[in-house]
């Protein structure tokens, strides 16, 4: 089986250029996890290196499958300068080792939470996981290894968490492009949710 973390790697820089930063952080029990960080204008992009390394197994199953299974990797954009998102590193590796230590799949649709503000004074502690294909494409690997998906992270506030729980992730969404929501805000405010 090839190495899959340097193909992973290789589709970062193809897709979002040259890391100027990198940080590693390993948990205890857990596979090292990076994050990389890319900057394109006025954006600031976080991606994780080191989740797909692993497919992520169902928590329901006996064994877990060492080849077969859901890959992905996590990628958070904010707009540079207007917060000290660099010290979201630490949290963006605790979400991709979710599926090592939680046992979770991480697919479109979730929530995911790290029970403090992303970076300090952030408004947001947890993010939703949004589709994805439109920043970095997924990368196929050889049968019978699954694609790895590159989900991108949309940050909720805790209202809006709670709304989603109740009304569905389609349902934020919506309400997030009806307002006309820059969810690349750093330190952006809650949607109306009333």
């Amino acid at each position: 089986m090839a190495d899959v973390l340097p193909l992973v790697e290789a589709r970062l820089r193809t897709s979002l250029g040259e890391p100027d930063a990198r940080a590693a952080v390993t948990f205890l029990g857990t596979d090292r996890i990076e994050v990389l960080r890319f900057h394109e204008g006025d954006i600031v992009r976080y991606a994780t290196l080191g989740m797909s390394a692993q497919p992520m197994a169902d928590p329901t199953a006996v064994l877990a499958d060492p080849v077969r299974g859901p890959r992905a990797e996590l990628v958070l954009s904010v707009r540079a300068g207007a917060a000290d998102t660099g010290k979201v590193l630490r949290p963006l590796a605790v979400l991709a080792a979710s599926p090592q230590v939680e046992g979770v799949i991480v697919a479109p649709g979730a929530s995911l939470d790290v029970g403090e503000p992303l970076w300090p004074g952030a408004p947001f502690t947890s993010v939703l996981v949004a589709e994805p294909g439109g920043l970095v494409e997924d990368l196929e690997l050889d049968e019978p290894l699954d694609p790895v998906r590159f989900l991108p992270l949309l940050p909720m506030t805790p209202n809006e968490a709670a709304w989603k729980r109740v009304h569905g992730a389609q349902a934020l969404q919506e309400r997030w492009l009806n307002q006309g929501t820059d969810l690349r805000d750093p330190s952006r405010k809650s949607v109306p949710l009333e």
